[in-house]
C-alpha cells in the first residue's frame, strides 16, 4: 500500500555512483545512518550488496541488539532495497541529475508488515521521516566533505 510508506528526497552534488556505493557497502552504513541506531556491521558480512545478499547489522535502540537484513530489489547505480526481519523496507533510489548532481531518495515502506497499525500508533513513520532526513544530510556530508 503506497500510503504505508514515507519518503526523504534530497538533491547532492555528488554522481549517483559515489552515493549509492554508500548504501551497497553495509561498513558504510553507520557512516550515513541518520536514526542513531547502526553501529556497525557484523563479522564476516559481504563488502558489497546485490540482490539476494544477507548482510548483519550491530545495533542499538536503548539496548544493543543484532539484526539481519535481505537486499529484495537491487539495480546497479540505482535501486537498493532490504528487507527486515519484521517486513518493513528501506529503500535507496539514486537519479542523476547530471554528472556532478543526484536526486537521492530514502523510503520506509511498511505496507508489508501484519501490525502496520502498531508501527503508526508508535509514530515509527513520523520518526523515521526525521532519521530519513538525517540520513541525506549525512550521505551529503560524506559524499561531498
Amino acid at each position: 500500500m503506497a500510503d504505508r510508506q514515507i519518503s526523504a528526497t534530497r538533491t547532492i552534488s555528488a554522481p549517483a555512483a559515489r552515493l549509492f556505493d554508500l548504501v551497497a557497502d553495509p561498513a558504510k552504513h553507520p557512516l550515513v545512518d541518520g536514526s542513531g541506531t547502526v553501529r556497525g556491521v557484523r563479522e564476516n558480512q559481504t563488502k558489497r550488496l546485490e540482490l539476494g545478499s544477507r548482510f548483519g547489522m550491530e545495533m542499538r535502540m536503548g539496548v544493543p541488539y543484532k539484526i539481519t537484513n535481505q537486499v529484495v530489489e537491487f539495480e546497479e547505480g540505482s535501486l537498493i532495497a532490504w528487507r527486515h526481519p519484521g517486513k518493513h523496507i528501506w529503500r535507496w533510489e539514486f537519479k542523476a541529475i547530471d554528472d556532478d548532481r543526484t536526486e537521492v531518495t530514502e523510503t520506509f515502506d511498511w505496507s508489508g508488515v501484519k501490525a502496520a497499525k502498531f508501527y503508526e500508533i508508535a509514530g515509527l513513520p513520523r520518526r523515521n521521516l526525521k532519521s530519513m532526513q538525517n540520513s541525506l544530510l549525512r550521505m551529503e556530508q560524506v559524499a561531498v566533505g
